[in-house]
């Protein structure tokens, strides 16, 4: 009994050794590793705008009426830091020579470093559709090249046929934390509104973004936001000078006049909605009623007495005063909707 217990642990060791034997001989199993997600460096931005009024720098663009916007904009991250973009956007005005509407065309970069934002890029408003507005044609005023002498409006303002201008700029923001950032911008255009006039605009910014458990989990988001600018311009060419002084003024100035610099503000609160935002703001200016008229050629411009030297005629503009925008925008990048 003894020999056989002994034959059938070594029968037994042996198989085991044989079977430890056999496993380590067997190649290894690896599993197959996850196919890498490429992260295409392409993204494209658009969105569409409706608004009651089109305010820009303060002055209302629509004759303080309802209009609408879009843009579409490409871009392409070099890295996470770094990225180059252009895009085209549209909106809908209301101007003296009667364009068919403001179409812009831009381009630049954002460079990114920590908690700084930059963007340096061109930016072109083209405004096609116009008509030449003189003031009838008379002897020693301006005339339109096309002889069209119909005057704008009871003002008997004057505007170029095409008003497209350009602009470079450079702008900075910094975020703080999650909930406040500001931030700095220069604009500047050796020809604002197609005038002749140079043109340099410098504003800050300050928004304060409200803690994402405000509204609790409806997912709604709110802001207050903010900006104070100002507006420096230059001296027009010939085809905005006076041909005649308001009494106790200087003038006339029929090479050109010098635009009234002027400051411009607006402040706001905004709440958001996946991807769709209303903001509600206030803008002013404390550009005079007859500076306003000199620079816009409003074609609404009544008989107020506001008397300077560059608006003659005494003729007041209201496209720069207070003004109230309603604006609901819908902003979606390619990105987002993977």
């Amino acid at each position: 009994m003894k020999k056989v217990s002994l034959s059938i642990a070594a029968v037994t060791v042996a198989a085991m050794g044989l079977g430890s034997a056999s496993a380590a001989d067997l190649g290894k199993v690896y599993k197959k590793a996850p196919p890498v997600e490429v992260v295409s460096p392409w993204d494209v931005a658009f969105g569409a705008a409706v608004m009651s009024n089109y305010v820009f720098r303060g002055i209302t663009q629509s004759n303080k009426n309802g209009s609408v916007a879009a843009y579409f904009e490409p871009r392409y991250n070099i890295n996470p830091n770094l990225q180059l973009y252009a895009g085209v956007a549209g909106e809908s005005i209301s101007f003296t020579n009667r364009a068919a509407a403001e179409i812009d065309v831009y381009g630049g970069i954002r460079p990114t470093f920590g908690a700084f934002a930059f963007d340096f890029g061109v930016w072109g408003y083209l405004y096609p559709g116009g008509r030449c507005f003189d003031n009838g044609g008379a002897p020693g005023t301006t005339v339109c090249p096309d002889a069209n002498v119909n005057l704008a409006g009871p003002a008997f303002n004057v505007m170029k046929k095409d008003v497209s201008f350009y602009e470079v700029y450079g702008k900075v923001n910094y975020t703080f934390n999650d909930y406040f950032a500001m931030g700095g911008n220069v604009f500047y255009s050796p020809n604002f509104l197609n005038t002749g006039a140079d043109g340099t605009y410098a504003s800050i910014t300050a928004k304060l973004t409200a803690p994402s458990t405000l509204f609790g989990t409806t997912g709604i988001g709110a802001y207050v936001s903010g900006e104070f600018g100002r507006q420096w311009l230059g001296t027009s060419d010939a085809f905005y000078g006076t041909t005649f002084a308001a009494p106790g003024f200087a003038g006339p100035f029929p090479n050109g006049i010098k635009y009234d610099d002027y400051n411009t503000w607006n402040v706001g609160i905004g709440f958001t909605y996946k991807v769709f935002t209303l903001d509600l703001r206030y803008s002013g200016t404390d550009l005079s009623k007859a500076g306003c008229n000199a620079f816009t050629s409003d074609y609404t411009a009544q008989q107020t007495g506001s008397f300077s030297a560059i608006n003659p005629g005494g003729f007041g503009s209201k496209w720069c005063g207070d003004q109230f925008i309603a604006k609901l925008s819908a902003d979606v990048t390619l990105g987002a909707l993977k």
